[in-house]
């Protein structure tokens, strides 16, 4: 039996030492460690990695420095779209929601599609309400809104940037984890891109691109230019690599980011566990908010440095 190891992330993008502060700098690193605590206890006291991913996604959703949940950013029109899904490695067994206006935490949601409505991804006005029916807790407009968001989505509208590009642009959550048990899971949430179209779907809640967890190779969750890692159904390509050409996690990962991803035109990170509990963080940009904490006693956070 490998280690039980949870390993986040909490977006990719332009992110330069210049951009912040200890002011700015510290809170996120608290944040990802309070999302990785909270996950990594679920696994050490036996829990589940779905439980695991679960409550370290909706951590980070619940913390407005993070594009997900209460921080996501405001589209075109000036209002808020969020994403999410969930997947377990054991059944294959996947959930998903998007464009959700008023969820506090999709993670939730994207799991109770996956175990209470009998079908895969949800989106809109009737995700929201499944959500009512089951009970899964709404937010209004204010709850959402931040004065660093607003602000951040003036400057990008004055001068009409293109969505995918400009400081801090990507915003995604995501976690991964291996319990004790060698179950896999993967989740992943966002608000999307500042000022992005009604409507665009992004790779987060797209099984297979954004999120895919399987036990026999690995979980991953993906975070950038999403349209890219639709194209090339990057979450699912690493474990391909793994199951069919014989390549480490950490191989089929870095093949991806730095070689398919790149080919393409498009920028952004993934972070990955094995069923023996080895995790892994690559991205091609120049940041990426990310932990990782497992049973050996590692338990790191970075957002610059080395990929």
């Amino acid at each position: 039996m490998g280690l039980h190891t949870i390993v986040i992330h909490g977006g990719a993008g332009v992110i330069q030492p210049s951009m912040g502060n200890r002011d700015r700098l510290d809170p996120c690193h608290q944040g990802l460690r309070e999302a990785l605590d909270a996950g990594f206890l679920v696994l050490d006291q036996g829990g589940s990695a779905l439980d695991a991913v679960t409550r370290a996604v909706a951590s980070l959703e619940d913390n407005s420095l993070f594009n997900a949940g209460r921080g996501s950013v405001f589209n075109e029109n000036g209002y808020h779209e969020m994403d999410a899904a969930v997947m377990r490695g054991d059944s294959l067994k996947c959930g998903a929601v998007a464009g959700v206006t008023h969820i506090r935490n999709p993670v939730l949601l994207a799991r109770a599609v996956m175990e209470q409505s009998g079908n895969v991804f949800l989106s809109g006005k009737g995700a929201e309400d499944f959500a009512s029916r089951i009970g899964i807790p709404g937010e209004t407009d204010s709850y959402f809104y931040s004065r660093e968001r607003w602000n951040q989505w003036q400057e990008v509208r004055k001068v009409h940037q293109d969505p995918g590009k400009g400081p801090e642009r990507f915003g995604t959550v995501g976690a991964v984890a291996v319990d004790q048990k060698g179950l896999i899971a993967s989740a992943t949430s966002t608000g999307g891109m500042i000022n992005k179209i009604p409507g665009r779907i992004g790779d987060s809640p797209v099984i297979g691109a954004g999120t895919y967890a399987n036990n026999a190779t690995c979980g991953i969750s993906c975070t950038g230019y999403g349209e890219f890692f639709i194209r090339s159904v990057a979450a699912h390509d690493v474990s391909c690599l793994m199951e069919y050409s014989g390549l480490s996690l950490q191989d089929a990962m870095r093949r991806v980011i730095f070689e398919k991803i790149p080919s393409l035109g498009g920028s952004g990170g993934m972070i990955g566990v094995d069923a023996q509990g080895r995790g892994y963080m690559v991205f091609n940009t120049q940041g990426m908010y990310r932990g990782i904490r497992d049973s050996s006693g590692r338990l790191e956070t970075s957002i610059f440095g080395d990929p």
